[in-house]
């Protein structure tokens, strides 16, 4: 039986013989080209799937948000995160109670609002006390942590137009909203950025968030 360093010389002078009459063993320069074409390519298409994350998803599709006070109490808390997605709304209106993101001064400002719709568009708006009316009918919903202390001005009925939007906090009274003419007013449709649909930080409340009439 030979032992392994007789096998190891035998095998290198078989080389050795090869090399001498002509054997190749290096890689074809073809091969080598399409080696580096290859991976060129990879690189170029590892960098489009990143500019694609890191612009057209966030604009376009899905977007983390953080929670900034208290307005949404006690559906949506301080520096929670959640999970805006972008698509739905490009192929169906908003629908009352849904929670949304907007930018209340349009797009071209940088404030941007988390809050509930309560009055939908050709609706017309009145608040009486803690009572909100839709077209004269009392809007039966459970989202309001505290009775209002003021409406507004939706104090005075108001019809909204063919694209807009009437939108409450939930924490009523320490919310900036529809109410507040100057600085929200009645939400323009094309303001309206994405609807708010999962929670994802604290893990501990990890879920989707409760957009329908809890009635």
């Amino acid at each position: 039986m030979k032992d392994l360093d007789t096998v190891e010389s035998e095998q290198e002078e078989i080389l050795e013989e090869e090399k001498q009459q002509g054997a190749d063993y290096s890689v074809p320069e073809k091969q080598k080209k399409r080696g580096k074409g290859s991976f060129i390519w990879e690189l170029i298409i590892y960098a489009v799937i990143i500019v694609l994350c890191v612009t057209v998803v966030p604009r376009y599709v899905i977007q983390r948000t953080q929670v900034d006070g208290d307005s949404m109490k006690n559906t949506l808390h301080d520096e929670e995160s959640l999970l805006v997605e972008k698509v739905t709304y490009r192929f169906k209106d908003p629908e009352r109670f849904d929670i949304i993101t907007f930018y209340p001064r349009g797009r071209d400002h940088k404030d941007y609002y988390v809050k509930r719709i309560i009055g939908l568009p050709g609706e017309t708006i009145q608040i009486t006390g803690d009572t909100i009316y839709i077209n004269g009918e009392v809007l039966k919903e459970e989202y309001g942590k505290e009775p209002m202390e003021t409406a507004g001005i939706a104090e005075k009925p108001i019809k909204l137009g063919a694209d807009e939007f009437f939108v409450l906090g939930d924490n009523r009274n320490e919310s900036i909203d529809s109410r507040n003419g100057d600085d929200v007013g009645v939400v323009k449709r094309k303001n309206i950025d994405g609807h708010a649909v999962l929670r994802i930080y604290p893990f501990s409340e990890f879920g989707t968030i409760q957009n329908k009439n809890a009635k």
